[in-house]
């Protein structure tokens, strides 16, 4: 039975009436791409398109190689994904992942609007967010803010390491819109509430705090990325279904510290406030006048701020 991640904000146009599974609806043609040690079958649905098909192909390679830098190599040894056209409109959206899809480890269906132009192409966010959802076990529906959360926090650090955006850009994004997870009256914990800001938000506080605190115990030495990749090195991919206890216990073996299972202890059932401000000034990101943020490079926090974005070493990348 397949394992699902990821979001599904997308109109029914029928298809999957008619056809089925997304994973059996119509190909129009095909491209394989190599990636990170990786071989990504790339399905093109029937239906019109602006933009050469090339385009589609460079918007891919982009995405698999900003996951490739943050987890050191792609998730999974093989990847499928169908992009279907969608006469008349224009951008990406209702991108879905499942695990263990006919033989493949993940299987990620998404759309592109005909009018699509490549300036969105480069600006998109969501293939990259789907790819992320490759890199962790499929989860039970009481922890789905795990999936996205993690989605959510690493999609834009690895286009940053990558080369593709600015830390500028996503600290702002961060403070603009982190606070969309803070608990509202009723919450009762992330594995109990399951509204889309604390989904997709709560999540990804989740992530950016337990980023902070592993660097702050371990010295700056390790990070969330140090749990993240060996619980991919040790077979945590979408395609397994591990509970998600013992995924969080491999990443905590892996930097050293319990701050992964004292965390979600403190947050599984009770609703906790991230004092985001006081965060965001310790870790130096500054309001800018006239928008955006300056870094404060003399902030308590700042070299973990720098460490979270940058690239890592040629020999971590595999």
């Amino acid at each position: 039975m397949p394992f699902h991640a990821g979001a599904q904000h997308w109109p029914d146009h029928g298809d999957r009436h008619h056809w089925g599974p997304p994973w059996r609806q119509p190909v129009a043609s095909s491209r394989t791409i190599e990636a990170g040690g990786a071989r990504i079958q790339l399905d093109f649905s029937p239906g019109p398109l602006d933009l050469p098909p090339a385009a589609i192909v460079q918007w891919v390679q982009r995405a698999a190689r900003a996951v490739t830098v943050y987890y050191g190599h792609f998730p999974v040894d093989r990847e499928r994904i169908l992009v279907q056209f969608v006469p008349g409109q224009a951008g990406v959206f209702g991108g879905t992942t499942w695990g263990g899809v006919d033989g493949f480890p993940a299987f990620t269906r998404i759309h592109v609007g005909q009018h699509t132009t490549v300036k969105q192409l480069v600006a998109d966010w969501m293939m990259t967010h789907e790819m992320v959802h490759t890199a962790f076990p499929s989860q039970v529906d009481s922890h789905h803010w795990i999936e996205e959360g993690l989605a959510t926090y690493i999609e834009p650090v690895a286009r940053v390491q990558a080369g593709f955006l600015t830390a500028a850009k996503i600290w702002g994004d961060m403070v603009r819109d982190m606070s969309q997870g803070d608990p509202q009256p009723g919450d009762e914990g992330l594995d109990r509430t399951h509204t889309w800001g604390r989904t997709y938000w709560g999540g990804a506080q989740f992530c950016l705090l337990a980023d902070v605190t592993i660097r702050k115990q371990t010295g700056n030495r390790k990070g969330l990325q140090d749990a993240l990749r060996a619980i991919v090195n040790s077979g945590g991919t979408i395609n397994t279904n591990w509970p998600l206890t013992k995924a969080l216990a491999v990443g905590d073996e892996a930097t050293g510290v319990t701050v992964l299972m004292d965390q979600y202890n403190r947050m599984k059932d009770t609703p906790v406030k991230i004092d985001l401000n006081a965060l965001w000034r310790e870790l130096g990101v500054e309001h800018a006048d006239g928008g955006g943020v300056i870094f404060n490079a003399a902030a308590r926090l700042a070299s973990i701020r720098r460490a979270i974005t940058r690239a890592p070493k040629a020999a971590d990348r595999q």
